[in-house]
């Protein structure tokens, strides 16, 4: 098969794993950069030129589609879509998971355990909002916010409602969310690969930090979920129509909490921790569909 994989970087882990594990299957693997692609809109004739030439013969994509270039890139995705190839996320699954606060809605909807959570649209009343949450500690996030970039712990209730009120004052969007003490630092990522948990790993934060996030210095180890944990993942995945995504949850005395669904989910981390070929599992899913 000839398979496309979008990333704008073919030195990136999750890139070159790909490629290799595509490879060793025998498949010719194409690095295409979405962001410089142009698309061919035309009466039953859609196309995408790459360096000057149409890209034909595909039979699959495999989306990395970094969130600073969700538009253009859920663009490319879908023109593949209109060109009948199988693209391993879809384009509107990708849309959905960007959109923090659509993709809360619908896990709520599905009836999975989340952090309470609160949004405004940049609401004067902070207290109130720091009481619906159940007061300080608590945490912030931007909406647009990646690896664990604009995401803050207020300890109290003073700074919750100086952080909130500092937010408003830029016209950047945030969600509130209660602060789970009980998870120590930690949470968890399952990696979902077309309906099974193919790995899964417990992150840590490092020593005064509360972000578990691999990119702000926290350790991974590789983790056995329970039953639990296990279906709270796959339903995630599956209520956002995604083939591919990176469940992070929160050990809660509730149960298991959902903190988001990644839709681009890296593999260095996961294949690291688990020792498990992830990218292997993903050339896979893409061989029983085409």
């Amino acid at each position: 098969m000839r398979i496309v994989i979008l990333s704008r970087d073919h030195n990136l882990y999750s890139t070159k794993r790909l490629v290799e594990a595509g490879e060793k299957k025998g498949h010719e693997m194409l690095i295409v950069d979405h962001s410089k692609c142009d698309l061919v809109i035309e009466k039953k004739k859609p196309g995408i030129i790459y360096k000057g030439h149409m890209l034909e013969d595909i039979d699959a994509v495999i989306p990395r589609i970094g969130a600073s270039v969700t538009f253009y890139g859920t663009a490319v995705v879908r023109q593949f879509e209109m060109m009948k190839v199988f693209t391993a996320i879809e384009s509107q699954a990708l849309v959905r998971s960007r959109d923090k606060l659509r993709s809360l809605q619908i896990l709520s909807r599905a009836g999975l355990g989340l952090p309470k959570t609160v949004f405004t649209n940049y609401s004067r009343n902070v207290k109130d909002i720091v009481k619906s949450v159940g007061g300080a500690p608590l945490v912030i996030k931007l909406l647009e916010g990646t690896q664990g970039l604009g995401v803050v712990l207020a300890e109290n209730d003073n700074a919750a409602e100086s952080v909130i009120e500092a937010f408003n004052g830029l016209k950047a969007r945030v969600i509130v969310q209660e602060f789970i003490q009980e998870a120590k630092g930690s949470d968890i990522r399952a990696f979902v690969v077309d309906g099974v948990v193919v790995g899964a790993m417990k992150r840590q934060a490092k020593k005064g930090e509360f972000r578990s996030n691999l990119h702000r210095g926290g350790t991974a180890t590789i983790i056995e979920l329970t039953e639990e944990e296990e279906n709270a993942a796959l339903k995630a995945a599956r209520v956002l129509g995604l083939g591919i995504a990176g469940v992070d949850m929160l050990q809660s005395k509730h149960g298991p909490l959902i903190l988001e669904v990644n839709s681009s989910p890296g593999l260095e981390g996961i294949e690291a921790a688990t020792g498990k070929d992830i990218a292997n599992s993903i050339i896979r899913y893409v061989e029983r569909n085409v």
